[in-house]
């Protein structure tokens, strides 16, 4: 039988060793999937509810697998879907491919159904590369430049190709003027700074008393070598939100997250420091970092075009952060002098001291950080996190502590909502012999969790581990919009829409035929999480959560985190009417702003 160009398209992914293709089923892409029905569903198509979603589980195969990940999408509305879940990846750095559907070539400039402008509609979200194929020959050349670029660029690309094409008869391109052939093979590559530039770091670093090292996903296949510079320097390490997994928390020198969802001991960390390293981040916010002029810092980032923007450094090294640090750490000296990282360890004991007895506060019902606090114990040591945008955020920041294999990743630039539960389901294809753990607030499972428990109950066999766990927040508010608006300066929103409907997410689940837990009391969130791990199958277990509990920023002191902790010890925690919105606006005084900090460096702890 003649191949033709959507055969050859699945098979030229085959031979890229693509497994999976998240998409859903639209106009414009007919002639692919009856090309994926000849091919045997190889690479499997993966059926979202949603072409966001689509996109969401592609960015979280990709952060989950280290594969490319691929998406394929309708022409019209499937592609302009995409959009949400691309800047998802654009903003991460995830490499995703989007295979989008186009109307007939004969039709375009007609204002025919479904027909948008796709190249403008995508010219940003995949600025790095984005093409139509118009005749066969173009094939090649076009899906393998798609592909190399996503990987070298770690960034969404896409594909566009017309429903009649999909249809020709494929014919490989020749040697000929005006043809352009291709090759599949990419080898490995890494990047290292020059010598002369990693003797001025290394000059930097051993002129240092007290240095502090932030961390990024850049950072994370430099596990051992972050280890061991730490251990030389005697240095806290400190984590961007994207880099939570790159080292465990199990370090008594790790402080955790940084920023507005980050740690005290990260704050004082980044405020007494007198040198500053940083490996594999742009971290934006400067306001969490050293006050400028005060430290000498030194940064390493593979991507040129990114170094150095984020912070007055020194030195500015471009290259793989695992090959960067195995030839700068032999010309740095060992720190005999202990006392900056032992500070920092005692610092540490005392946040993580300070968030279980904020954990075990009353509330009304439940504690939302009790919540995390009584899953953190219970993870497996190969657990994959994902976490969806608002306030569960704080809670998986700072009440979960990564260890062993553990891996963990959420929207963490585009913040989007509703990632979570694809991402998941992303991560499961990724790590099919792996449980996977989802937190995600109610909003989030409102907006698309919730259709997309369907996909997770359509492909419950297809994963060697069973265990997919999806955590939900119940607090009927939106809770993170709610805190952020008045602690802004904004006015108080009305009642709609700070309230959300009492959805059963429990029942809900029960009714696809998955597990459903719905836990109304603290003393069963223990059990609860319990059930839903040992689940044979996906599974959904809902807390009723009280939305008044927000989280201080890393920038209060010790003094006003234990009176934040006290006014709900107190008895508060079970407000009604004028008394919550009372504690309500007392909690504003605490929450995360975008000025500077107001403790002077050195200050008294």
């Amino acid at each position: 039988m003649t191949e033709k160009v959507a055969d050859h398209l699945l098979a030229r992914l085959r031979e890229w060793g693509v497994r999976h293709v998240f998409g859903c089923p639209g106009n414009g892409i007919g002639g692919l999937l009856a090309a994926w029905a000849r091919a045997g569903d190889e690479p499997r198509f993966v059926r979202s509810r949603h072409e966001e979603m689509s996109a969401f589980e592609a960015v979280g195969y990709a952060k989950f697998s280290g594969r490319l990940g691929v998406c394929a999408a309708g022409s019209g509305p499937g592609a302009i879907h995409l959009l949400n879940g691309l800047y998802d990846a654009k903003l991460d750095h995830a490499p995703v491919v989007a295979l989008v559907g186009q109307t007939h070539r004969s039709a375009m400039g007609g204002s025919y159904e479904q027909e948008v402008d796709l190249h403008s509609l995508f010219k940003d979200v995949a600025s790095d590369y984005l093409e139509t194929v118009t005749v066969p020959e173009q094939l090649p050349n076009v899906l393998d430049r798609a592909i190399r670029t996503a990987y070298a660029r770690r960034s969404p690309t896409a594909v566009i190709i017309p429903a009649d094409v999909q249809e020709l008869h494929y014919s490989p391109p020749i040697q000929a003027f005006t043809m352009v052939p291709s090759s599949l093979d990419r080898s490995g590559w890494s990047a290292v700074p020059a010598a002369s530039a990693l003797e001025r770091a290394a000059d930097v670093l051993n002129a240092g008393d007290r240095v502090a090292i932030l961390v990024g996903q850049g950072a994370a296949g430099a596990r051992a070598e972050v280890e061991a510079i730490a251990e030389l320097l005697g240095a806290g390490v400190a984590k961007a939100l994207l880099g939570l997994d790159v080292l465990g928390d199990e370090l008594p020198y790790v402080t955790g997250p940084i920023g507005a969802l980050g740690t005290r001991p990260s704050y004082e960390l980044m405020r007494d420091c007198d040198t500053l390293l940083t490996i594999g981040s742009n971290f934006p916010y400067t306001e969490f970092l050293p006050e400028f002029g005060t430290v000498r810092a030194v940064q390493i980032d593979l991507d040129p075009h990114m170094i150095g923007m984020r912070y007055p450094y020194e030195v500015n090294l471009v290259g793989d952060a695992r090959e960067t640090l195995l030839r700068l750490t032999p010309l740095l000296r060992p720190r005999e002098d202990r006392d900056w990282q032992e500070e920092i360890v005692a610092e540490v004991r005392r946040w993580r001291e300070v968030m279980r007895h904020r954990a075990e506060l009353t509330a009304d019902p439940i504690n939302p950080e009790y919540v995390a606090h009584c899953l953190d114990p219970l993870l497996p040591g190969d657990a994959v996190l994902t976490c969806d945008s608002g306030s569960v955020a704080h809670w998986y920041a700072r009440q979960l502590r990564m260890r062993g294999q553990m891996r963990g990743s959420l929207s963490g630039t585009l913040a989007a909502m509703g990632c979570g539960v694809p991402y998941a389901i992303g991560a499961k294809f990724a790590r099919p012999d792996r449980p996977v753990v989802a937190l995600v607030g109610d909003g989030a499972m409102q907006r698309n969790g919730m259709s997309e428990l369907i996909t997770a109950a359509g492909y419950r066999h297809a994963w060697d581990d069973p265990r997919l766990v999806i955590g939900v927040w119940n607090s009927h508010d939106p809770n993170q919009v709610t805190w952020e608006t008045p602690a802004l300066g904004g006015a108080a929103q009305l009642p709609p829409a700070r309230q959300l409907p009492d959805v059963q997410y429990a029942r809900f689940a029960e009714s696809l035929g998955l597990t459903g837990i719905r836990v109304e009391k603290p003393e069963y969130v223990e059990q609860g999480w319990r059930d839903a791990l040992n689940a044979d199958g996906p599974a959904v277990v809902e807390f009723l959560t009280d939305p008044d509990v927000a989280p201080v920023p890393p920038h209060a002191t010790w003094e006003q985190l234990e009176a934040a902790g006290d006014a709900l010890a107190k008895g508060d925690g079970h407000r009604t009417g004028p008394a919550r919105h009372g504690l309500r606006a007392r909690v504003h005084e605490f929450l995360p702003h975008r000025g500077r900090k107001s403790e002077k460096k050195g200050a008294s702890r």
